[in-house]
């Protein structure tokens, strides 16, 4: 049995690369620096449901530890002794080079192959010259780049949540919107972006919605106006993030925010 093991944040070109071949994949509830290092835990590429959905494209299984204090704990033959029992018919490891397991990350592929395991440590990608990670990825996205961070995920980035009630001011603009919050809050730009739904082709502002002084959001949410006003709207909604188009900001006057609604629909339709 080839086993692919990491958390695979965004299950990006590189992880790819590891997650090929493997009869299954290995992966942590959450992300082990939320235990580690809670205060650097980053905003994660991806909701977990979309991951674990992601991976199953990948490979025929997929296996999810939780990662909890416990386990941190725990060393690095005593994180082995638990592979194997619960693969007995382990024989490869698929990981990456910085791949690390075990209290104080001691173990490491060199310390598989003592213990009898191959290890297959996968070349990371590269995008440009430098390597595709999902730090990078982050910070493309974090930066307003979709074109980077999609050239490195492999696919288009988007994102999947629940449809709720807005406040009624879109429509009032004359821009109706149907309003997304994330499954999980990305690291993305507070922006306005060119985006595609089910629903159609549309413009979305992601953030606080400033412009709306006392009714502006409290957490960031997807607000999408569809070139197409639908019929009817599910209750939960993907979004696909296309281009860039500007960053989110406060109009002092209904007649300004109008104004550069109708040119954000120009430039994103």
């Amino acid at each position: 049995m080839k086993l692919a093991i990491g958390f695979f944040d965004g299950v990006h070109l590189g992880h790819r690369a590891i997650l090929a071949g493997a009869d299954a994949a290995l992966t942590f509830s959450n992300h082990p620096i939320s235990v580690l290092a809670p205060e650097r835990a980053p905003k994660l590429i991806m909701s977990q449901t979309a991951r674990l959905a992601e991976l199953k494209k990948a490979v025929p299984t997929v296996h999810v530890l939780a990662f909890d204090a416990a386990l941190a704990s725990v060393s690095s033959l005593s994180f082995l002794r638990r592979l194997m029992h619960r693969f007995p018919d382990l024989e490869t490891v698929r990981c990456g080079d910085n791949w690390r397991f075990g209290a104080g990350g001691a173990g490491d592929a060199r310390f598989l192959r003592e213990h009898g395991l191959r290890v297959d440590v996968v070349p990371y990608a590269t995008w440009r010259g430098f390597r595709v990670s999902s730090t990078r990825i982050r910070t493309a996205l974090a930066d307003g780049d979709v074109a980077a961070a999609t050239a490195m995920l492999g696919r288009p980035y988007a994102l999947e949540g629940t449809v709720r009630a807005g406040k009624g001011l879109g429509r009032d603009l004359g821009f109706p919107t149907v309003n997304v919050v994330p499954d999980a809050e990305p690291p993305l730009r507070f922006g306005v972006y060119a985006v595609d739904t089910p629903l159609g082709r549309g413009l979305a502002n992601w953030g606080l919605a400033p412009s709306a002084g006392d009714a502006a959001w409290m957490s960031p949410v997807l607000e999408v106006h569809l070139e197409d006003r639908p019929a009817s709207v599910p209750e939960r909604l993907g979004v696909t993030i296309r281009r860039f188009v500007r960053d989110e900001r406060k109009f002092d006057t209904r007649e300004a925010l109008v104004a550069q609604i109708a040119a954000d629909v120009q430039a994103a339709f």
